[in-house]
């Protein structure tokens, strides 16, 4: 075979010795992790806004249909926390610090808090599928962006992009289109 795959083994481990203080961050990781950072973070504040809009709208809900979708919200605000939670861990393995500072929180996110003026289920669900669209389509772009250089983070956008378009697809059933 022209392309056997070989390890130099010994190079490695001499490697992760010198290095170790770089945690799961090893010489083969496949960028900068600056950058990927400062995407993470991103993240972390479009998922806590997320959450917010989520559990303000959970509270708000009132009509007929109310119960049904206030407890979708719910599920949605605890998924998105989730989101937020697991980005955050990534920016810690990747040595960085994740940004929870309320102050600019909006300005980080992705999407936009927005609070509805009354409690017209309709127009909650609109906006929800409205904000989950921005995400997905964002987050498309970053997986493509990150590409094999750095596939648990990869990994991790495709997870949370899986989850957002099950959110479109519950609103979007919800809304009856």
């Amino acid at each position: 075979m022209p392309n056997q795959f070989a390890l130099d083994v010994t190079k490695i481990r001499d490697e992760a010795r010198q290095r170790m203080e770089e945690g799961p961050v090893t010489a083969t990781y496949g960028g900068d992790t600056n950058p990927v950072l400062d995407i993470l973070n991103q993240v972390v504040a479009t998922e806590i806004v997320c959450y917010l809009r989520y559990t303000q709208n959970s509270i708000a809900a009132s009509g007929i249909d109310s119960f049904q979708v206030a407890t979708e919200f719910q599920k949605h605000a605890a998924e998105e926390l989730q989101h937020a939670l697991r980005a955050a861990d990534r920016i810690d393995q990747l040595g960085g610090v994740a940004n929870f500072d309320p102050e600019g929180l909006a300005r980080r996110a992705i999407t936009e808090y927005s609070a509805p003026a009354a409690t017209d289920l309709k127009s909650m669900l609109q906006e929800n599928l409205v904000a989950e669209r921005i995400v997905i389509s964002a987050y498309q772009e970053i997986i493509r962006w990150i590409g094999d250089a750095d596939p648990t983070t990869r990994r991790l956008m495709e997870k949370i992009l899986e989850e957002e378009e099950d959110h479109a697809n519950d609103l979007t059933d919800l809304l009856g289109v």
